[in-house]
């Protein structure tokens, strides 16, 4: 391991300035043409086996022989932000950053490729470096599922991480189970009748009607779910009416429901839709309700979770691992792949105390670069610990 770190420093400024490069040219969710060549590249320089899937995604293989398949996963995508920071490497694409550090991620995975193609005689097994497009929306995953990602060979195992700029660098953030929630989208229209203000009963408000739509659902945490289960519903737009004078005939409504329980987020819809029809039936209005699935609920497997511990431990640069106990609230893709195979998200310290840092999707979002190194040594040792020879 010794020879490990020792190639993992000399190549420390070389990963400094792959995430530079990728930050000062990011690209939205399937928009990541450049990021993909990039990859596509420097994969083949390493001579590993390379190739394209569901659009601007990139796989790349690292045939060590006989043994188990890991996969080792970045999300490449940026967000539609205007970078606020000072730095000299800032976004040069107008209203397009990395505000979540998947510069980062990807840096730290092509570094790992990097590492495990040198000491590929200490393996036995195969790895596949997964680039994923469009983590920030609509979903790069689900896709590269359904192309089968994770086939040919069959993966056993797959890792991922996330810069997380509220733990310290050199601390592993791991949550033994549950790590992020599911992300539901919700289109509610509230149909009314319209008439003029004066006469509000010759019709039927539309807005009063959608106020108390918005009181109601969240009666649904506070009197209908268990206090010890996590939901919640955010209703982030609301549009109607026309004028001062005049009484709305229609009120749309759009939010997002986040639970972290899959049997609970089954049940929400029909919980929501009662309370729906039952105000409007009251008010004589009617009403559309639309409610999509999106990222389902993250679950690592707390079998790996064991069977890594120690391993982490021994990194050099890791000072401790943090048990985190409560899920993120945000929805994280990297759940799809983890309904197939078994696997681990974790969350990488990336916090110097001397710093002042802003979380992520602000537009002065950033992170401290000695944590680049601490990401590539996870995952190195990870996979000589699951694939060695």
């Amino acid at each position: 391991m010794d020879q490990i770190i020792k190639y993992i420093e000399e190549i420390e400024d070389e990963l400094i300035s792959i995430r530079r490069d990728l930050h000062q040219y990011p690209e939205l969710g399937f928009q990541e043409y450049r990021t993909s060549q990039k990859i596509i590249d420097f994969l083949d320089d390493l001579g590993i086996e390379v190739r394209k899937i569901a659009k601007t995604g990139v796989i790349g293989l690292l045939d060590c022989g006989e043994g188990t398949t890991i996969a080792l996963r970045a999300d490449i995508d940026a967000l539609p932000i205007e970078e606020k920071t000072d730095v000299s490497y800032k976004s040069k694409i107008k209203e397009v950053m990395h505000a979540c550090g998947h510069d980062g991620h990807t840096a730290i995975l092509l570094a790992t490729a990097k590492v495990l193609s040198k000491f590929k005689d200490k393996l036995s097994g195969k790895i596949k470096f997964i680039f994923q497009p469009a983590e920030e929306g609509p979903g790069g995953a689900e896709p590269l599922v359904k192309a089968g990602v994770l086939d040919n060979p069959k993966v056993d195992h797959i890792f991922g991480l996330h810069i997380e700029e509220s733990l310290p660098t050199g601390v592993i953030g791991i949550q033994p189970k549950t790590g992020s929630a599911a992300a539901d989208e919700i289109d509610i229209i509230i149909k009314g009748k319209g008439g003029h203000a004066a006469a509000p009963h010759q019709g039927v408000d539309a807005i009063l009607v959608a106020s108390q739509v918005i009181n109601a659902l969240q009666t649904i945490i506070s009197r209908q779910i268990n206090p010890h289960q996590s939901v919640v519903i955010s209703l982030g737009t609301i549009k109607g009416g026309y004028k001062r004078n005049v009484i709305a005939d229609q009120v749309e409504i759009t939010g997002t429901i986040r639970t972290t329980s899959p049997n609970l987020r089954n049940m929400i819809p029909e919980m929501i839709e009662q309370i729906i029809k039952g105000i409007t039936l009251s008010q004589r209005a009617g009403y559309e309700l639309d409610y999509r699935f999106g990222y389902p609920v993250l679950i690592n497997s707390s079998e790996l979770v064991k069977e890594v511990k120690e391993v982490i431990l021994d990194i050099p640069y890791v000072s401790n691992i943090r048990y985190i106990s409560q899920p993120s609230m945000g929805a994280e893709d990297f759940a799809y792949y983890l309904q197939q195979i078994s696997g681990i998200f974790f969350r990488l310290g990336a916090a110097d105390s001397s710093e002042e840092y802003y979380p992520g999707h602000h537009p002065k979002f950033n992170f401290d670069e000695k944590a680049l190194k601490v990401g590539v040594a996870l995952f190195v040792y990870i996979t000589l610990n699951i694939i060695k020879d």
